[in-house]
């Protein structure tokens, strides 16, 4: 028993923020329906801590979302499960995020497959996530600074694309760079206002939308001169 109090200590020494995920991925994901073995392994290794100001690390396994400065937030970890799980990634699959902010989406999707593309608009933001991804061991997420909008079309096309914050509608390039039988799951509405969570599935060229759920995302700038 003192033999396995000591183990215990010292893996809290060793990573204090280990329980407090450990619970987020019990109470916050798996309890309300994530099933994917893989998007729950992803969630209990990714330091969300890593991810945000310093001043909130002490609630960075909350049930919300947090401001990462620029007008800009985390996603509540819940929703970064369900959106990863439902483009369904597999080892191979070439993914595409809208959207990096903290780059902590990026960096679940990076335990998932090894191909990792994200797009930032606010140069202070991509530079940040970057540097930070890569001092985190995540050497295989590229991320740029760029419109959204217009997606990454060097690297695409893509099986998967998330899109981390919220277009007034679905843009076209990046239904362009959608591999067929892919999968792109986006925040659809008005800024900051209510907006809903849509499923895109391409397949023989044709293009179906499936509502999900409504979400409060910031919105996706850039575009149409925004």
């Amino acid at each position: 028993m003192k033999g396995l109090l000591a183990a215990l200590l010292f893996v809290a020494a060793v990573d204090p923020y280990r329980q407090p995920r450990e619970d987020m991925v019990r109470d916050q994901i798996a309890a309300r329906g994530i099933q994917d073995n893989a998007v729950l392994a992803a969630m209990r290794t990714v330091p969300r801590h890593a991810f945000v100001p310093d001043n909130l690390k002490a609630r960075a396994y909350e049930d919300t979302p947090l401001p990462i400065g620029h007008g800009q937030t985390i996603s509540q970890p819940y929703i970064v499960a369900y959106m990863t799980e439902l483009i369904r990634l597999k080892p191979g699959s070439r993914v595409l995020e809208i959207g990096t902010g903290s780059g902590y989406q990026a960096a679940v999707l990076g335990c998932l497959t090894r191909e990792v593309h994200s797009v930032e608009i606010i140069p202070e933001l991509a530079l940040q996530a970057a540097q930070r991804l890569a001092a985190l061991g995540y050497t295989h997420i590229q991320v740029r600074t760029g419109d959204g909008h217009d997606g990454w079309a060097e690297h695409g096309p893509y099986d998967a694309i998330v899109v981390t914050a919220a277009a007034e509608y679905i843009p076209p390039p990046l239904v362009q760079q959608l591999k067929d039988d892919g999968r792109m799951v986006i925040p659809v509405g008005s800024p900051f206002l209510v907006q809903t969570l849509v499923l895109v599935e391409k397949r023989d060229g044709k293009v179906r939308t499936t509502s999900l759920l409504p979400v409060r995302f910031v919105p996706l700038t850039g575009g149409r001169g925004d």
